[in-house]
């Protein structure tokens, strides 16, 4: 799959703009250091980043961030991007944009397998704090925490010709379907949203997007995104018997959705690899 065109490209000089229009107090140097799938993210000096939506699908994404992260954050046991300045739209700019804290430290994508190994209780206990019952007002996600049915075709014309992968995503569908309330959901829970500090230890996370009510087994499809056997063992034994062997199964159905759906990035290309050579084995 191939990233989509931005709508709208930002310069340096655009955010400064933004910045001097809307938050002059927080002007300082800029440079571009991310241009995702949705959004684009500049650092600003040392401790902040704005991060501005470079397509209108995202924009509604980022809203979510900054309405439901400053409630979330103080329950989490590492910290979150929650936005220290609010940008709204202006002639000069259509979508509302953030100004959110800097981590420190390296992408978990550009960790070696014992790092992600070491950290994954730190990601187990991070999900415990966040899969707590959402309210009926939280944004509802299309392609995330929803039942694996939803994402059936899809996800069947990308495993045809591969007989393993089709069984694993054929358990997946057959298992039952969450039926509790549901939780808060991270959504795009992967080694790019992670940042590792210099210990090798779970400092962020990031990238609260695609943040939703719904099933937790998307989120727990890191184990295999992320994880060796190893890191998979720990993970699953630090979370104990939080989740049943149905929401296990599904899990592992949407690690075959994240590993199949190849992007242009060569850290995701590289996580989808990662992630087959995983579900093989395991």
């Amino acid at each position: 799959m191939v990233q989509p065109s931005a709508e709208v490209t930002l310069t340096v000089e655009d955010v400064d703009a933004l910045l001097a229009a809307q938050h002059p107090h927080l002007r300082g140097p800029l440079r571009l250091v991310a241009n995702g799938w949705d959004n684009e993210v500049f650092r600003l000096g040392d401790h902040l980043a704005v991060r501005l939506p470079r397509r209108e699908v995202a924009a509604e994404l980022i809203e979510n961030e900054q309405r439901w992260l400053p409630e979330l954050a103080p329950h989490l046991p590492v910290p979150v991007p929650t936005a220290v300045a609010l940008g709204v739209p202006s002639r000069d700019y259509p979508w509302h944009w953030s100004v959110v804290p800097w981590f420190e430290g390296i992408s978990a994508a550009d960790a070696p397998d014992q790092v992600r190994d070491g950290f994954a209780p730190q990601v187990a206990d991070f999900l415990s704090a966040l899969h707590v019952a959402s309210p009926v007002e939280a944004p509802h996600n299309p392609v995330r925490g929803v039942p694996l049915r939803v994402r059936d075709d899809a996800v069947r014309e990308r495993v045809a010709g591969m007989p393993a992968l089709q069984a694993i995503w054929e358990d997946a569908l057959a298992a039952p379907e969450w039926t509790r309330p549901p939780v808060w959901v991270h959504g795009d829970v992967h080694v790019g949203n992670l940042v590792v500090n210099e210990c090798g230890a779970l400092s962020a996370v990031i990238d609260f997007g695609d943040l939703c009510g719904g099933d937790p087994a998307c989120d727990l499809a890191i184990a295999w995104t992320g994880f060796t056997a190893a890191g998979r063992a720990a993970f699953r034994a630090r979370l104990g018997a939080r989740y049943d062997e149905a929401t296990w199964r599904r899990a592992r159905g949407w690690a075959v959705a994240m590993a199949t759906l190849v992007r242009g990035d060569p850290a995701l290309r590289a996580m989808s690899a990662h992630a087959l050579t995983q579900l093989a084995g395991d």
